[in-house]
């Protein structure tokens, strides 16, 4: 018998519910005190396709997901096709009972589990429903108490009233028992509550920089909606009347960035969301924000490119194309959050470092982020540790203070100007795309006006150095193998080391969040003992590897490289060690 360790997937096509279920089920799990971590693949298509979500369950904290699959829910053939081999023998796949479970597969020891599905949720309540008894199914064959199941149906069905409600147990009560009644004797696997567990979250990436972001006073976001980013407005505009955030919803990127870029002169905390493609789109509100100093947030939510590339998919391929973005040369630093903790922090640290620092700041998640899903406790997520830091911000009594004309682009020792929002008498200044004096007039081109301004804003990297998060290890210190990460390969290559040192390995983890300005003397103390270097990335061409060396000098010894538009699992990292 297998306790609390074990992976179950629920696949399917778009349109059959599956986020839904496979949500509702991660969130029972977690209410009963386990650890999750679920993970999604879908196609880019609004009906049809393959689609599946992932729910690995574990006693212990975990960070990644893994190949193997243990419980497969099939709710379509297709899924019984593609999924089936990826079960371990002594796994089980539930399936409706007008589905048909390969020879193959059952000679390989897979238990196949029929049951009418379709039938009951059309019986007990609607067809729609199917995904509901599809997850009850799954309690009932691991033993899950039933009572998760109905506190998560009262919960997400509450808003349509006690009839839906009422549906949805019967459904889901009529196939828990038939998954008791017909599951296999001495099931391989068990799903046992830890009564003693504190309350969790489940949230994923872009749920926890929104949470960040909301309690770092954002009260401004415009985007175009693109996948993988569009939870963060959804998010957003589902809670702007509750948190008091201007959502707006532009026509294209181009207006998305240029909405913010306005929000955030007028003195809000303003953001736009976006991936890849739209982040080409926004490059010139960028130099915009670059060239006026106005402390602007932007999200890319990477996905495989160029153009329209893979929509559903993962990669971390825009890491020095964000770097250089835009024509001519100012400061923005660079954050790329690789865990839910990360995200929740960079929500508020990155309005804080725009506005100290009057510059932009560009937030890196990926595919992977944005749609995986852990529960955590509560306190992990450090809510006290939450600032709020507006930098040079002059306040109506400092402007009536003044004794010489207001200079919004003066010329200071760390390249950080007074900052008076637009209303005041003596806060009156343009804010244009041109090169300009301190007092914000247009310059005719006057080089030593053009080398003074230019100096002022590039004298911010060097401040910001100070703010910069030193990369992080994990493991012993001594280690045959140093494994360096950044972004949302940090949880695979943490199962990754664990494995190794647990087989007599010795291994370590080097994972870098804030990228930009590089942190170059911090780096080098990191990999200072390093005996082999392997960089672990999701790109084509080694780009956090070529920034390594490139700042530091340091070169690695080899890597380990995904873009095939899925996410790292520590099975693929070993294997390619």
């Amino acid at each position: 018998m297998i306790e609390n360790d074990l992976t179950i997937r629920i696949g399917g096509e778009a349109g059959q519910g599956l986020e839904s279920s496979g949500a509702g089920l991660a969130k029972a799990l977690a209410r009963a005190g386990l650890h999750i971590f679920v993970h999604q693949s879908y196609m880019s298509r609004i009906r049809g396709g393959h689609n599946w979500a992932t729910i690995r369950v574990s006693p212990t904290p975990i960070w990644a997901p893994l190949e193997r699959v243990d419980l497969l829910l099939a709710l379509d053939q297709e899924t019984i096709q593609q999924d089936g081999p990826d079960v371990v023998p002594g796994g089980a796949i539930i399936h409706d009972e007008t589905l048909t479970v390969d020879a193959a597969l059952l000679e390989r020891g897979i238990n196949a589990i029929p049951l009418p599905l379709n039938a009951i949720a059309r019986e007990k309540g609607s067809p729609v429903m199917a995904n509901t008894a599809a997850a009850a199914a799954v309690a009932g064959l691991t033993g899950l108490p039933f009572r998760y199941i109905e506190g998560v149906i009262h919960d997400n069905f509450k808003k349509k009233g006690a009839e839906v409600i009422a549906q949805n147990l019967a459904v889901a009560r009529a196939a828990y028992d038939l998954a008791v009644a017909r599951g296999p004797a001495g099931c391989a696997y068990c799903l046992t509550p830890d009564e003693s567990a504190p309350p969790r979250l489940v949230l994923n990436g872009n749920e926890a920089f929104c949470l960040g972001a909301v309690l770092g006073g954002c009260n401004f976001i415009s985007a175009y909606p693109m996948t993988p980013s569009t939870s963060i407005f959804q998010w957003m505009m589902a809670n702007a009347g509750e948190y008091g955030i201007v959502a707006k919803q532009a026509e294209d990127e181009i207006a998305a960035v240029c909405m913010a870029v306005g929000a955030a002169h007028a003195g809000a905390r303003a953001m736009a969301s976006t991936s890849g493609g739209g982040f080409s789109l926004m490059v010139e509100g960028l130099g915009l924000a670059g060239m006026t100093e106005t402390p602007l947030v932007l999200v890319d939510a990477q996905r495989p490119g160029p153009s329209t590339g893979m929509p559903t998919r993962t990669e971390q391929g825009d890491l020095l194309f964000l770097l250089w973005a835009s024509q001519g040369e100012f400061p923005r630093l660079v954050l790329a959050p690789g865990t839910i903790e990360e995200c929740f922090a960079a929500g508020w640290r990155a309005f804080n470092l725009a506005e100290r620092y009057q510059t932009p700041v560009l937030v890196l998640t990926d595919g992977f982020q944005a749609n995986a899903m852990r529960a955590l406790a509560v306190d992990a997520l450090d809510f006290a540790g939450v600032t709020l830091d507006r930098g040079e911000l002059l306040t109506p009594a400092d402007l009536d203070a003044l004794t010489e004309p207001y200079l919004r682009y003066k010329i200071t020792p760390a390249g950080i100007s007074p900052r008076a929002l637009p209303g005041h008498p003596r806060a009156i200044f343009m804010a244009t795309s041109d090169e300009h004096r301190e007092d914000s007039h247009f310059e005719d081109e006057d080089p030593a006006n053009r080398v003074a301004q230019s100096d002022k804003r590039l004298r911010k990297l060097d401040a910001a150095r100070a703010d910069v998060e030193p990369p992080r290890r994990y493991g012993p210190a001594q280690a045959d193998l140093t494994l360096v990460e950044w972004g949302s390969s940090c949880g695979p290559v943490r199962e990754a080391v664990d494995r190794l040192n647990a087989e007599g390995h010795p291994a370590n983890q080097v994972h870098f969040c804030d990228l930009w300005p590089f942190p170059v003397e911090a780096a080098r103390a990191a990999l200072q003992d390093a005996r082999r270097i392997v960089v672990v990335e999701g790109n084509a061409t080694g780009q956090f590897e070529f920034l390594l060396h490139a700042c530091t000098g340091i070169r690695a010894h080899g890597h380990v490289r995904r873009y095939d538009g899925r996410p790292f699992t520590p099975e693929y990292i070993l294997a390619r060690l």
